[in-house]
């Protein structure tokens, strides 16, 4: 395993050079045990060259040496995040410490010099590809490098949705998820400004088996590495614990390899498989993975049934899991809605008496409701069967920042309208630019918004609880600035009076933008006075600032 100093890399310019140069340089040195390993995982911007332009590193240059000088610190994302944070490795270890880059550290096929032995090469290469499960165990730090950019050869945009679209990186991201070290987070770096902790449905929606790949023969080699991650997981969590941990991973095992979910031949074989001592424990109502919610991941609605006969209770709310995703508070039916559930589980929870119209209040405020949660345009014609009610929280508030473009498109074939406000005072054309990050239909989701109505220029008036908060961070972004704000006050502050263009250049959207100015998107000030470039250029998503100006009148 070879790696390249921190120190050594911050003094290089210009585009990344390869495995072989920097040996002959002296400056790849060997892994040993100690070192303190950053693991970066990105999307390549070339066919023959992972950062032609060198524009990725460059952004890795500025943000490391931000970690080293304390001037930007990893902040836990709006939408949560993923494992132990609390017990995440500092950043105060970082100039002292070593990085893993595939283009440094794996000999390239691509970058052959005069004299090397192909065979070689490409056995070398084979090897490494292999061991990259091992790597990142190695690695005391995992990176993903995400800013938006456009690809050299393609010209298409390359960023955090696309990034999570590629079956090589969400491989490196399962290897580090399902890892058994003891701090598995995950940092996305979307600019020199702004390193988020990584939001848990972000991989456990992102199916390696669905990834994308630029040569298809990987996907069955890169497919066997996730599934020997997953099990090493579970067999691990089985013999250590916690057994929460344990139940979740393995009901969640066939959706996660995509393999056809069978149904259990009786409650015996159930109540064994998730370690389950009595029928009594399983239906018990308690922190931690329930007998109801294994049914229910593992999507045997025979089983779901037999528990609720004996005293399941399908409008439990959960708790516990909190690290693993799901708030507590959540009920069956909101988590069903939320992983994408089969609608025939959904349907079975409501006949044995689930209640979709019941709630639980977000964070921020909002009434978060199963319909909110809808992964699946079939979810919609289903809730509705069952009375759910879409006047008292708008679902699409919820729906556009992170469900398809298909369950958009029910909801407002539903007569869901784009201009609908939660109680919070936060709507769709807000959700959408502000939590689609990760989403790889949120610019067809705009246009969907846009096309159906939705007012392109309309600002944010955020209400309740949700105003007080953003009140609080304007106070921190006019004593010291907005640049110098963290994450989180910097787009709090920027919020009240925000248009969908304000947000969408906060968050670095340059698609998004694009779509946006093209439909007459104004460059409306919000009430800080603050425009979209200055947004773009507080959060250091400069990239923008040619597009914003080309459109400004």
């Amino acid at each position: 395993m070879y790696v390249v100093k921190v120190s050594d890399f911050l003094e290089m310019e210009g585009p990344p050079e390869p495995h072989h140069v920097l040996k002959h340089k002296g400056l790849l040195h060997e892994w040993h045990p100690g070192m303190f390993v950053i693991f970066i995982s990105h999307q390549w911007l070339g066919a023959g060259s992972p950062d032609p332009l060198g524009q990725q590193v460059s952004v890795l240059r500025h943000a490391l040496q931000a970690f080293i000088d304390g001037s930007m610190k990893v902040e836990v994302d709006l939408m949560r995040t993923f494992g132990d944070v609390g017990g995440a490795t500092g950043c105060e270890s970082v100039a002292q410490g070593h990085l893993f880059l595939d283009w440094f550290a794996i000999p390239q096929l691509t970058e052959r010099t005069k004299g090397v032995n192909d065979d070689s090469t490409v056995s070398d290469t084979a090897r490494a590809v292999q061991s990259i499960p091992a790597y990142v165990e190695s690695c005391d730090m995992f990176v993903a490098l995400v800013p938006d950019l456009v690809h050299n050869d393609t010209g298409l945009q390359c960023n955090y949705s696309t990034w999570l679209s590629r079956g090589w990186c969400r491989a490196e991201l399962w290897c580090r998820l399902l890892s058994n070290r003891k701090d598995t987070s995950v940092v996305v770096i979307f600019s020199a400004r702004e390193a988020l902790y990584i939001v848990p449905l972000d991989w456990q929606k992102n199916l390696i088996s669905d990834g994308l790949f630029t040569v298809e023969r990987d996907r069955s080699i890169v497919v066997k590495l996730g599934e020997t991650a997953l099990r090493s997981k579970i067999e691990h969590l089985q013999r250590w614990g916690p057994l929460t941990d344990y139940r979740f991973h393995l009901a969640q095992e066939p959706r996660l390899l995509k393999r056809k979910q069978q149904g259990f031949e009786d409650l015996h074989s159930f109540l064994q498989h998730f370690d389950f001592n009595s029928l009594q424990a399983a239906v018990k109502h308690e922190s931690g993975m329930t007998g109801m919610l294994c049914s229910m991941l593992a999507g045997d609605v025979g089983i779901l049934q037999v528990l609720a006969e004996n005293g399941g209770d399908v409008n439990a709310r959960v708790s516990g899991l909190d690290h693993l995703g799901y708030s507590d508070s959540l009920t069956l039916l909101m988590v069903a809605a939320y992983v994408g559930q089969d609608p025939k589980v959904l349907s079975t929870l409501m006949t044995l008496r689930a209640d979709p119209n019941l709630a639980c209040i977000s964070e921020s405020g909002s009434i978060v409701t199963a319909s909110w949660l809808a992964s699946q345009p079939e979810h919609v014609q289903v809730l509705l069967e069952y009375r759910a009610d879409f006047a008292m929280s708008p679902p699409l508030t919820g729906v556009a920042g992170v469900s398809s473009v298909n369950t958009v498109k029910a909801f407002l074939n539903a007569r869901c309208d784009p201009g609908s406000l939660s109680p919070n005072g936060f709507g769709p054309m807000y959700s959408a630019p502000f939590f689609g990050r990760g989403n790889p239909d949120c610019h067809s989701i705009m246009q969907l918004l846009l096309s159906a109505r939705g007012d392109v220029n309309a600002q944010a008036k955020p209400r309740g609880w949700f105003y007080w908060e953003c009140m609080r961070a304007r106070v921190s972004a006019s004593l010291w600035g907005l640049e110098a704000c963290s994450v989180y006050k910097r787009q709090m502050a920027s919020l009240p009076g925000a248009t969908p263009l304000s947000i969408a250049a906060v968050t670095g959207d340059q698609r998004l933008v694009k779509l946006l100015l093209e439909n007459d998107a104004e460059h409306v000030p919000n009430d800080r006075g603050d425009k979209p470039e200055d947004l773009a250029r507080a959060a250091g998503h400069t990239e923008l600032l040619p597009i914003l100006s080309t459109f400004c009148v």
